[in-house]
């Protein structure tokens, strides 16, 4: 129970209103300079100034909070969303209530927090930076490897010392705060670092074990959207094996931790011995199979006796030279077929004229007979009308021409 405190103001002093608020919020002031409190947030507001204003509230009561431009808020405030608020008790005595300025807000319990890393999630991967399409392949055999993380840190050392076990390579190192309010911004300026300088191979961000609020930065929005956008390979070796930050899925590989992140990155000199061994073997097998099939084909090579080869190209051709003689007979007897027929093409062509002239003779008789002509001679005669046309009835009939077997006579 808290102690109630013992009046100091004599009952029948008068206090103008100003005094009054005054000794009020000095009292208040003074006997609170620090103070936590843990509930839930609402009516949160950001005035153009940049403060905030919001109340924090349980079922009993509320309290108004503010929190200054410029102080340091590691997450996203939401209506709802249950925290622990570090400031000092003051007064407002232009409204008459008291409040609470924030020098520190933390979320508060496991569930809110992943409460809230789970929306975020969703966010982000609705925005396609965690699809498996933008994976890059980590390096075979980096030469200089990047690490984000604190210079002071084991996670530093482990990385160093797996390397050096491993095998050598260059390690340059961004040294960042890996917890608090400032490290996500650090952590996320030292991945754009290497992408501008494009001075390393690959990169590593390492951070040791730790409770979930002090691995917070690494679920930050700033830094998964940095981890995506990087154009160089990168790892990420935050905790421990079961802890998951939203960094591990925009990474490219995700290692369970620092270590294994040094692990993943370079392989072992024994592994790489063990390698070219193994090449080493299947060249030479190669090698020896090929060695065999060669002398296997040279083997079966059989080599003829020179007199053996000019009889067989002799025979050759012998076969060519009566081929030949076939195709060459073949085509003078044709040629020579060709040649009488255009011999005997004057007779033909007299034949045929001989049958024309026989022909048009006959035709001409043929005329002749048909001919009016024939009919004529015969004492007729032809009589037509002005138009020419034959006339062949009396009636009506107005002749202009008669026309006789040895002329024509108008009338």
């Amino acid at each position: 129970m808290l102690e109630k405190p013992q009046p100091f103001v004599q009952p029948d002093t008068v206090f103008s209103v100003t005094d009054a608020s005054a000794l009020l919020k000095n009292v208040v002031e003074t006997a609170f300079p620090r103070i936590r409190v843990r509930g839930e947030l609402s009516q949160i507001t950001r005035a153009t100034s940049g403060h905030m204003y919001m109340t924090i509230k349980d079922a009993g009561a509320a309290i108004s909070v503010i929190i200054w431009r410029g102080t340091p808020v590691p997450f996203k405030l939401e209506d709802g969303l249950e925290v622990i608020i570090t400031g000092r008790f003051t007064t407002y005595p232009a409204r008459s209530n008291y409040q609470i300025i924030v020098s520190e807000i933390e979320m508060a319990g496991v569930g809110a927090i992943l409460k809230m890393l789970e929306e975020r999630k969703r966010k982000l991967a609705a925005e396609g930076l965690f699809d498996q399409a933008r994976k890059k392949p980590l390096p075979r055999l980096p030469q200089r490897i990047g690490v984000v993380t604190s210079p002071t840190g084991a996670a530093f050392q482990d990385i160093q010392n797996r390397l050096r076990e491993r095998f050598p390579v260059t390690v340059v190192l961004y040294p960042a705060t890996v917890q608090g309010t400032t490290a996500a911004a650090e952590v996320a300026a030292g991945i754009e670092y290497f992408n501008r300088a494009k001075n390393v191979d690959v990169i590593i961000v390492a951070r040791g074990g730790g409770a979930l609020e002090d691995l917070l930065p690494f679920s930050e929005e700033i830094v998964v959207r940095a981890a995506a956008a990087s154009e160089i390979p990168l790892i990420s070796g935050v905790g421990h094996e079961p802890d998951w930050m939203l960094i591990d899925y925009a990474a490219d590989v995700r290692a369970p931790t620092p270590t294994g992140a040094a692990e993943m990155v370079v392989p072992t000199k024994l592994s790489l011995i063990q390698e070219l061994d193994n090449l080493w073997h299947r060249l030479s097998n190669n090698f020896t199979t090929r060695l065999t099939n060669a002398r296997a084909r040279v083997e079966s090579i059989v080599v003829k006796n020179p007199k053996q080869l000019v009889m067989e190209q002799q025979q050759r051709l012998d076969d060519i030279s009566r081929t030949l003689n076939v195709i060459i007979n073949g085509k003078i007897v044709a040629a020579r077929g060709r040649m009488d027929a255009v011999a005997a093409f004057p007779n033909i062509l007299q034949n045929k004229m001989m049958v024309m002239t026989q022909g048009l003779n006959h035709l001409g008789q043929m005329l002749n007979s048909l001919s009016y002509k024939s009919v004529l001679s015969r004492g007729y005669a032809i009589v037509r009308d002005e138009k020419n046309q034959i006339i062949s009835r009396a009636d009506g009939a107005r002749p202009a021409s008669i026309e006789f077997a040895d002329g024509v006579v108008k009338v």
